[in-house]
């Protein structure tokens, strides 16, 4: 059976280049089902595969499909490679990824352009799956530049909207900033180890300076902070909401904001050979997670304050790799997948029962008009808040635990991160106030989904997992040797909660609507929303001085001399135009003068 896992990212490859190849000429049914249909065998597949795989007993299936690139001293196959880790992510992608495509067949069956839609989303799947699956680092940076490239093509989706295309945009570049950290770092790697195959790296004897390594690890590290939007290259996140909630979901859930996490996860050996380089990333995850965390506080578009949980969520699993706790980071990164896209897909449905209403503070009742919806968003947001018994509690609290633990500074990031805890209760039930709560909205539609609608089928298997989640036994022996195994007490392990019941109380105190919320726009709030300033400190920094730079060297040095020989030709000539205006006595006395001068110099000269 494992040999079929070459076929896990064929599939959604094979079905992105029929929908390519046949634009404009299916109908949106038959899209929908090669769409949707190959993820959901994909996800059959490797759930088949992954019970083999681990009936087996092996720690690592290897798989070369041919030789790819013939290098003298270093070949690099296309091959494929399922361990523990790949497993799990394998199985997120395929599977969150079904419902999600599940979902987005009914959100985006009226659109025009949704065979478009359904080539970019299924080239995604398959840029990411070739991310986890790749045995190289050079299949990985390919997977890592696909799903870029798709995320690019998915936020800018809608392109009448220049709005939309400026996100893209944006997304693009700042992004491009972490992979162009990365290839640095592939190349350092290649120099010193004579290979990219990454089972080679991370055994190889080969003695390597320690201020190489910790170089070749820092640009890495900043590869992965651009690609899981971490501090200082966030600001590309809530701007990509700007494509469809399906796409948001995606990106958020399954694939692209968790690769920065797999890629340290994946090469953890070589991370604990260089000394501070694990307490730096824990140090951007436990800042993130708070700045996220107040950002979100302020933010009135729906899908923007679910942007920033999936920063702040993140930084956890930067914290959690930061403190050695490996299996724990992956397991957040599971159950992070669960409650997210069900989050996100509940937000999709809502826009769609508002009429594409956004705003948070033109929300209200929707528990009275939208019960299931609602009922939805409160399991999605219990889960985001690690309430006992929900999936988001289990991997959360076990992070926080190995961050107690941790080698240097243990009580400061375990402080963090209870205060990030405090904060994500206290926006999550503000958004659960406002918007479920309180006079209702004159925008919603009086009639919720129909249990069967394809709106709320693909919505129960991420609720039950969003509650259950948790209780999945996840085995990372053979891939994180030297994960961390906390040992706390018990006042550690329930602080989390205790705060996080306190960031209920004050969010009922100050959100509850008893009557019709205000949002409230001050200096300090538009600071807040707007990203605590990194958009405004960026553009003073870098954008104004790019564009003034731009348009200095917008035309060559060549060019201005040209220009200027063109120039004192055509005044040359309006100054000798003027003598041909008809006039005879004007001749006569141009000859007189030319026959003086001719006269003068022979004069001059003898």
């Amino acid at each position: 059976m494992q040999d079929l896992l070459f076929l896990v990212p064929v599939l959604p490859l094979a079905s992105a280049l029929v929908l390519l190849l046949t634009a404009g000429r299916l109908s949106p049914f038959v899209v929908a089902i090669l769409g949707v249909g190959s993820i959901g065998l994909a996800a059959l597949l490797s759930l088949f595969i992954g019970l083999a795989f681990v009936a087996s007993g092996e720690p690592v299936f290897h798989q070369v499909l041919f030789n790819w690139l013939p290098i003298a001293n270093a070949p690099i196959n296309a091959a494929l490679q399922l361990d523990q880790l790949s497993l799990v992510m394998t199985g997120v992608i395929t599977g969150v990824g079904w419902m999600i495509h599940w979902y987005a067949a009914a959100y985006m069956y009226d659109d025009k352009d949704i065979q478009r839609f359904f080539v970019y989303m299924n080239l995604f799947v398959f840029a990411m799956l070739i991310l986890v699956l790749g045995d190289s680092l050079v299949l990985l940076y390919l997977g890592w530049e696909g799903v870029g490239l798709c995320s690019f093509l998915l936020i800018g989706f809608w392109q009448h909207d220049p709005n939309n295309v400026k996100a893209a945009k944006k997304a693009f570049i700042v992004t491009r900033v972490g992979d162009t950290a990365m290839m640095l770092g592939l190349l350092i790697l290649f120099t010193e180890f004579g290979s990219l195959h990454i089972a080679t790296i991370l055994s190889s004897p080969v003695p390597v300076a320690q201020h190489t390594l910790w170089l070749a690890c820092l640009l890495l590290v900043g590869g992965a902070v651009g690609k899981s939007a971490q501090l200082p290259l966030q600001t590309w996140l809530p701007d990509a909401m700007a494509g469809p909630p399906p796409v948001s979901a995606l990106i958020h859930a399954a694939t692209m904001v968790t690769a920065g996490v797999y890629l340290i996860a994946r090469l953890h050996p070589l991370f604990l050979q260089v000394e501070g380089i694990l307490t730096l990333v824990a140090w951007i995850g436990a800042l993130t997670l708070v700045l996220a965390g107040i950002a979100a506080l302020f933010q009135s578009d729906i899908k923007r304050v679910l942007a920033y949980s999936t920063m702040s969520q993140i930084g956890y699993m930067f914290l959690g790799l930061g403190a050695l706790a490996f299996d724990s980071a992956i397991f957040h990164l599971m159950t992070h997948a669960f409650f997210k896209a069900l989050l996100f897909l509940t937000a999709g449905s809502i826009i769609v029962k508002l009429h594409h209403q956004q705003n948070i503070y033109k929300m209200g009742g929707l528990f009275r008009s939208l019960p299931l919806t609602s009922t939805f968003l409160l399991i999605g947001l219990l889960a985001l808040v690690a309430f006992p018994g929900t999936s988001g509690f289990f991997s959360k609290e076990a992070i926080l635990a190995a961050t107690w633990q941790a080698h240097t500074a243990g009580p400061v990031f375990w402080s963090l991160g209870v205060l990030g805890a405090f904060l994500t209760s206290l926006y999550s039930f503000r958004l659960l106030f406002i918007v479920c709560f309180g006079p209702a909205s004159q925008h919603v539609e009086e009639r919720d989904f129909s249990p069967a609608s394809h709106f709320v089928l693909p919505l129960l298997p991420l609720f039950v997992l969003a509650v259950v989640g948790g209780f999945i036994t996840l085995d990372f022996s053979r891939v994180f040797a030297q994960a961390a195994h906390p040992h706390v007490t018990l006042w550690i392990e329930w602080m989390p909660v205790a705060v996080s019941a306190f960031g209920f109380v004050v969010a009922w105190v100050l959100y509850f609507p008893r009557t019709t919320p205000r949002q409230v726009d001050g200096t300090m709030t538009r600071f807040c929303r707007d990203g605590l300033g990194f958009d405004w400190l960026y553009n003073r920094l870098f954008t104004q001085p790019l564009r003034l730079f731009a348009r200095l060297n917008k035309s060559d040095v060549i060019d201005h001399f040209y220009r200027f020989v063109a120039w004192l030709n055509f005044r040359l000539n309006a100054v000798l135009v003027t003598s041909q205006n008809g006039k005879l006595r004007w001749y006569l006395y141009g000859t007189l003068a030319g026959c003086v001068l001719m006269l003068g110099g022979l004069i001059w000269w003898r």
